[in-house]
């Protein structure tokens, strides 16, 4: 069944998206620059928690979204979106909650860092996996003639090749790269804040006709995802703070960039940018909300 917000395009009219194309470059350039040899060294030290973070991630988050898209029978181009938030790699403000829950951080920077550079190819493997499966977002990506090949590519050309150029400078240019880091990452997290309001005001009609049906739709998948970090870290005995961190960073997805790519490349879709979008407020509330509860916890 198509809806009205299948049909719709969402405006964003603040800049081109030239221009926002050159900001996350900018950006994933910056995120490189905080990878260094050590994290390599220190991800090999923990490497269960590590693979077991990305495996959430990369797995857990898209499989589980994927049930809950048959289970809900939402929309299909929120579906859609949720598929698209699914597949994208953990958010910077995961940093700065598992800092506040007391989890481990550099856990949680290595892991944000490398799903990043895993993004390339497994955003939009994952995308077009999990959307081909179900038969409703299936004929909407037919619909749209979506080319898996062609997002791979323009994925690479935006965020693979600003990541090459971070983790070369880095290497050359320590000092550069440390004192950088800390500009870049505070610049990110004000730029996709505003962004993702900015999204939501210039369109604010649409999203309050919509609110009913994304509020539910986010709210429980960003429990799922939560929880998909959380439990695989409990079955496989991770020690509390890497589980923090975790937890944390499956919470916390990069719906910024998901927001960006669904400009890039389904024109604004509507069902697909307003999940995209609310997904990038509603995972600060219950993010803090996580990260205050476990900071009082004397778990620890």
């Amino acid at each position: 069944m198509i809806s009205e917000v299948d049909t719709i395009r969402l405006n964003f009219n603040p800049s081109s998206l030239l221009t926002l194309n050159l900001v996350l470059g900018f950006i994933m350039f910056g995120i490189a620059l905080s990878l260094k040899a050590q994290d390599f060294r220190y991800v090999l030290q923990i490497k269960k928690a590590f693979f077991i973070g990305i495996f959430s991630q990369f797995f857990l988050l898209p499989l589980t979204t994927f049930l809950l898209t048959l289970i809900l029978k939402p929309i299909p181009s929120m579906a859609l979106g949720m598929i698209l938030v699914a597949s994208c790699p953990g958010g910077n403000l995961s940093n700065f909650f598992t800092f506040l829950a007391k989890g481990n951080v550099g856990l949680s920077v290595s892991m944000t860092g490398f799903s990043t550079i895993l993004a390339i190819a497994l955003t939009p493997l994952n995308f077009s996996l999990w959307s081909s499966l179900n038969p409703y977002t299936a004929n909407l990506l037919r619909e749209l003639k979506l080319n898996p090949l062609s997002m791979l590519f323009d994925i690479f050309l935006i965020i693979g090749i600003p990541l090459v150029l971070g983790l070369s400078v880095s290497h050359k240019f320590p000092k550069f790269a440390q004192r950088f880091t800390k500009f870049i990452k505070y610049f990110s997290i004000l730029f996709f804040s505003f962004f993702v309001l900015a999204a939501l005001y210039i369109n604010f009609d649409y999203f309050l006709k919509y609110i009913k049906h994304i509020f539910f739709l986010v709210f429980t998948q960003n429990f799922l995802a939560f929880l998909s970090g959380f439990l695989s870290s409990k079955i496989f005995r991770i020690p509390e703070r890497e589980l923090r961190a975790i937890t944390i960073e499956v919470g916390i997805q990069n719906s910024g960039l998901g927001l960006i790519l669904i400009f890039n490349f389904f024109d604004g879709l509507g069902g697909m940018a307003l999940i995209a979008a609310w997904w990038g407020i509603w995972h600060i509330i219950t993010g803090l909300t996580l990260a205050f509860y476990w900071s009082k916890s004397k778990s620890l």
